[in-house]
């Protein structure tokens, strides 16, 4: 008996630190390997935004990173040989600390730059609201035409101020200019280098080219405000910190409203109250007609107001008209449901059924039919 015991005591504890073996690497590797959230352009961050993709790109080709939390780390890694790219620093408040970054050697590759950064950082630009953004290069800059065409996204565009002598890429949202010894790259739109654009094409290429061109690279993304409490205190206003697009996009959207409430205005006169004699429920009237139906076998009837229903409900999701024909009608069906059309015509148009049990599954695959159209 107690040999027993102890054999089964000891295959027990086995099966024991079996089993805390197997949580403990189980807890390892969901730490190792869960998503690391953080803000845009973070470079630890593994979410969309996250630009850690592209750091470990960069890292494998050999670059220098160092990432930067403050305007103090900046300025101890940065060197003649340097490239400081810093992205859109929402959070660098106050003249002083923009101005210590002006006083920085080394060239600047920014991204998505605010008012206040440009006018420290890149004077020679400014905002182009006229150009039309394109997706070829467009330009002799080798990091760009060794790119070739790049989905950049939402951008801004820019243009020289002055007679600066600016190279112009993809429409203005990528520039570069020469700034005494200095070379000053900005770029409009974040979106390709973040690790949610950068699969797309030649979007790695081009990012990987502009921020590889030194062996050293400063990162500068800051996440958290720097340089003080307040606004005021620091001399900037809130239009400091609204981006330059929003204004023309509030005007336009104020002009809209007004369109659309003196078209309204027009359009709708005052409200004329009816008294119905009476009041039927709308549950009450469909089980009324459901009755009547079975009462006289009517299922060819009963079908074809089903089907007609549903062909009303789904042709304006479809972008068909009321008029539209069978055929038409049953291939829009097919390719949003993925369904055969061979299948779907017989439910849709096919023959009447000739029991209730039929009229039921047509019922069915009418809904079917019509949630997955609603849900594709």
């Amino acid at each position: 008996m107690s040999t027993t015991i102890g054999q089964r005591w000891r295959t027990g504890r086995w099966v024991a630190l079996a089993l805390v073996v197997i949580a403990v690497l189980s807890a390892v590797s969901a730490l190792l390997t869960a998503p690391r959230p953080g803000g845009r352009m973070d470079p630890n961050s593994t979410d969309s935004d996250g630009a850690h993709a592209l750091v470990a790109l960069l890292r494998d080709r050999g670059v220098d990173i160092v990432v930067a939390k403050n305007v103090a780390d900046v300025q101890r890694a940065a060197r003649p040989d340097t490239l400081l790219l810093a992205a859109e620093t929402y959070w660098t408040r106050g003249a002083d600390l923009l101005n210590r970054l002006q006083s920085v050697p080394g060239d600047r590759l920014l991204i998505e730059p605010t008012a206040r950064v440009r006018e420290a950082l890149a004077p020679g630009i400014r905002i182009d609201s006229a150009s039309a953004l394109s997706a070829q290069p467009d330009c002799d800059l080798r990091e760009a035409t060794r790119a070739g065409i790049v989905q950049l996204g939402p951008s801004d565009a820019y243009a020289a101020v002055g007679d600066t002598d600016l190279t112009r890429c993809y429409g203005g949202a990528l520039v570069r200019y020469r700034a005494g010894a200095r070379t000053v790259t900005v770029l409009g739109s974040a979106e390709f280098m973040t690790n949610g654009g950068l699969l797309k094409q030649g979007n790695a290429a081009l990012a990987m080219n502009l921020a590889g061109d030194r062996p050293r690279l400063i990162w500068y993304a800051p996440q958290k405000a720097e340089g003080g409490d307040s606004a005021s205190s620091l001399g900037a206003t809130i239009t400091d910190l609204i981006p330059d697009a929003v204004n023309w996009i509030i005007w336009q959207l104020c002009l809209v409203v007004v369109l659309l409430a003196v078209w309204q205005g027009r359009r709708l006169g005052p409200l004329v109250a009816e008294k119905l004699p009476v009041v039927v429920r709308a549950s009450e009237t469909v089980e009324g007609r459901a009755r009547l139906y079975r009462s006289r076998r009517a299922r060819g009837q009963a079908a074809q107001a089903l089907r007609t229903a549903t062909l009303q409900r789904l042709a304006p999701r479809l972008g068909l008209g009321v008029n539209a024909s069978p055929a038409a009608m049953v291939a829009a069906v097919a390719q949003r449901s993925r369904a055969e059309e061979n299948t779907v015509h017989h439910v849709l148009f096919g023959p009447a059924p000739s029991t209730d049990s039929d009229l039921l599954h047509l019922a069915h695959a009418l809904d079917d039919i019509e949630r997955q159209v609603t849900t594709s």
